[in-house]
């Protein structure tokens, strides 16, 4: 087609036919208004338009049409900003600011640090930002898409039309970026990305600090400035509180299943900033953990399928109310870990997959890049970027959203090539090793950049393999981590406790082995929802005997977990033993508490939180062997005593199990003679047993027994743990 007016100097015609066509990789050296010697020509693409005028100063200038939606003509070569004003077919107007008239707004320090893969606080150069630039307000848009030919920003704004909002691509970055005025808080958005070849496609933001309510996929602006924070106190104290000798005690938490209000609706951040943490507060837990809440499109995975890393789910508010949760909780005194998926993501087409017609986060190799139990993409720890965007992402929720600690899940899967994998289905590493050796240094780096620019901070990784030094020191050779879930305790004591009685003499090791590895890592003893889903049956349900028996049995499991060296985790419904297996479309079952049994046992672990968190024994030296020591073990009888140890002048512990129906009176060693309290036992009529025990307290006796100096004779109930205080 013949022009219908000349062409400015700075176009030719390749930029007219890229343009109209949507795949012009630099738009911003075309559109808007360039200088060409003493003259200045502007030039604006705006579909459906019928006549487009550019103001500059007072000066006002009609374009003409060069062909289709593209505009052009000169205009008085002035330093004044212009706006244009587009008039339509129905005689309607909009008058706006050129976003082609707005230079960059990424510094060259961001593109500096992008390109090293350093850039800390990512998320203030990607994402979109509501700011203002030149004195006018709008929002900036900036991506990663290395591979792409052209990247707009699309929504509601611009009729979903990618030829309207081309972006800049920023140096050699890979990034692009727009500043659109105009657009706010709550804007719908996504990137248009026209690939290497093959047509446009929608993404949302990688960064975005909002999204759609699922299964609606589009990224929201969301302003996350100017939240006031009203949590010094917490947050100058937060680092002594999670330390390895302090009393650790986590309340895992799915947000949408732990209470529904009456009409059967999911309760809101601002809604459980009250009701959540009265109750944990209550209930004696030092800490909340979230399952993961950033951003995921599908329910039924409980968060553990993120797509929006950098936005809390709107389900149950925007993000500054998720804030007023983390506040509440913290002016209560508790902390709050978030359940962090840095292992996988899903292949959503709107999502991260193949982001820009390529494979950029993911593996392009199934073998390292596709999970077959999850049916989920793997990230490529080894691309500079990718590891950029998970660190910040830690970084992010720790600065932004001052989270205490992230909980980070399938450690295992990420450590090991070769992961729930047969054969030939994995690649080797450069060693013909399975070890990762790329996932070891993200999350090694991951680690040292988040304890070195957060105060007060723990991570914790799941992870269930002898993985050497997961919790120790990265300049020890470890992965960094502060804590370790034990997942070798767990699947021990479960499989024990779940035995009718009559068998477990013969299984008594399951309960005493885990004591030779308890202090190699710093651990968390984990009841997590992964108990209780699946057909595994409620905690109760795993129980065996009649209803009397099965709430004793754990009863005097709960008292062994908190008596037993490492940091405690209990899943949400477990602490009252509600009858149904966990459900994440459904409430807890809070009716179950008219029942005395389950009464009884909420009781037990409230007390338990409370004991535990007042007696400096039972978690000074959870993370060392000084700590600990055997008492005696009967296997035949299925008895176990231990003692627990603070530090000088704290007064010892020692706990004693039963884990037969048959009552039993035991002669066991004490370390320290004197008159040792019964402090606590599970058979209290008060948690719903025969309250049979000893007394309230026993006075040792001088003669050698167990190794020890002096002993005492008690005894102990029916399944039941009983816990004794040397009396000072």
């Amino acid at each position: 087609m013949t022009e219908t007016v000349t062409l400015p100097p700075h176009m030719s015609r390749a930029d007219v036919d890229a343009l109209l066509a949507a795949r012009h990789d630099r738009p911003f050296d075309v559109l808007g208004v360039h200088k060409t010697g003493r003259a200045a020509w502007c030039v604006a693409l705006v579909p459906d338009a019928v006549k487009l005028v550019a103001t500059v100063g007072r000066k006002k200038v009609e374009l003409e049409r060069i062909e289709g939606p593209l505009f052009a003509a000169k205009v008085p070569n002035s330093k004044f900003a212009h706006s244009l004003t587009a008039t339509f077919e129905d005689g309607d107007e909009w008058a706006f600011d050129d976003p082609y008239r707005f230079g960059p707004v990424l510094t060259d320090m961001d593109q500096y640090l992008i390109g090293e893969g350093t850039h800390r606080q990512l998320w203030s150069a990607l994402g979109a930002h509501v700011t203002e630039v030149d004195g006018v307000t709008g929002t900036h848009f900036a991506v990663w898409a290395p591979n792409a030919t052209r990247v707009s920003v699309v929504g509601n704004f611009n009729v979903w039309d990618g030829r309207r909002h081309a972006m800049r691509r920023v140096g050699v970055t890979g990034i692009w970026e727009i500043f659109l005025p105009g657009l706010g808080e709550g804007d719908l958005y996504k990137y248009e990305i026209a690939p290497q070849d093959g047509a446009p496609f929608l993404k949302a933001d990688p960064v975005g600090f909002g999204a759609q309510h699922a299964p609606e996929t589009s990224s929201v602006v969301r302003d996350i400035s100017g939240y006031g924070w009203d949590d010094d106190a917490w947050m100058t104290s937060r680092g002594a509180a999670q330390s390895r000798d302090k009393p650790v005690s986590v309340y895992e938490v799915h947000l949408g299943s732990w209470r529904h209000t009456s009409d059967g609706r999911r309760l809101s951040y601002k809604e459980l900033a009250t009701e959540l943490v009265d109750y944990a507060v209550w209930m004696g837990f030092t800490h909340l953990e979230f399952l993961p809440i950033s951003e995921f499109p599908f329910d039924g995975s409980w968060g553990y399928q993120p797509l929006g890393l950098y936005a809390p789910t709107i389900r149950f508010g925007p993000p500054h109310e998720f804030r007023d949760l983390v506040e509440a909780a913290h002016k209560a005194g508790l902390g709050v870990i978030l359940d962090w998926v840095p292992g996988h993501f899903p292949s959503d087409a709107h999502g991260l997959a193949q982001f820009d017609g390529t494979h950029l986060y993911e593996h392009a190799d199934p073998r390292e890049g596709f999970h077959q139990d999850w049916n989920t993409l793997i990230y490529n720890y080894g691309r500079t970027e990718v590891r950029n965007f998970l660190t910040a992402n830690a970084l992010y929720w720790f600065k932004e959203y001052h989270i205490d600690g992230l909980r980070v899940d399938a450690v295992a899967s990420m450590l090991y090539r070769d992961y729930s994998r047969d054969g030939d289905a994995w690649v080797p590493n450069k060693d013909g090793g399975r070890e990762n050796y790329e996932a070891v240094d993200f999350l090694k780096e991951m680690n040292t950049v988040c304890y070195g620019e957060v105060d007060g901070i723990m991570t914790v990784a799941e992870e269930s393999t002898a993985f050497p030094g997961v919790s120790s020191p990265v300049d020890a050779g470890g992965l960094g981590f502060g804590y370790k879930w034990n997942m070798g305790w767990m699947n021990d004591t479960l499989r024990y406790i779940e035995k009718d009685p009559i068998h477990r003499k013969y299984d008594h090791h399951l309960m005493t082995f885990p004591i030779d590895y308890s202090f190699s890592e710093n651990f968390i003893l984990p009841i997590s929802h992964d108990e209780v889903v699946h057909g595994k049956g409620s905690m109760i349900d795993k129980m065996p005997g009649n209803e009397w028996e099965k709430f004793a049995n754990l009863r005097a499991y709960y008292g062994f977990m908190w008596g037993h060296p490492g940091k405690k985790l209990l899943f949400m419904g477990c602490e009252f033993g509600q009858w149904s297996e966990w459900n994440h479309d459904v409430s807890l079952d809070w009716d179950a508490l008219h029942g005395a049994h389950q009464r009884g046992v909420q009781a037990l672990v409230r007390d338990l939180n409370h004991f535990y968190r007042e007696t400096p024994a039972l978690h000074r030296r959870d993370c060392d062997p000084s700590g600990f020591r055997w008492i005696a073990n009967d296997p035949d009888q299925s008895l176990t005593a231990f003692a627990r140890f603070g530090e000088d002048g704290d007064a010892p512990v020692i706990v004693v199990c039963n884990f037969t129906p048959v009552e039993r009176q035991w002669r066991i060693g004490v370390p320290v003679p004197g008159l040792w309290e019964e402090v606590l036992n599970s058979d209290a009529a008060a948690y719903g047993g025969g309250d049979r025990g000893n007394g309230g307290a026993v006075q040792s006796q001088s003669g050698e027994w167990d190794g020890l100096p002096d002993f005492v004779d008690i005894n102990v109930p029916p399944l039941a743990t009983v816990m004794f205080r040397l009396k000072q």
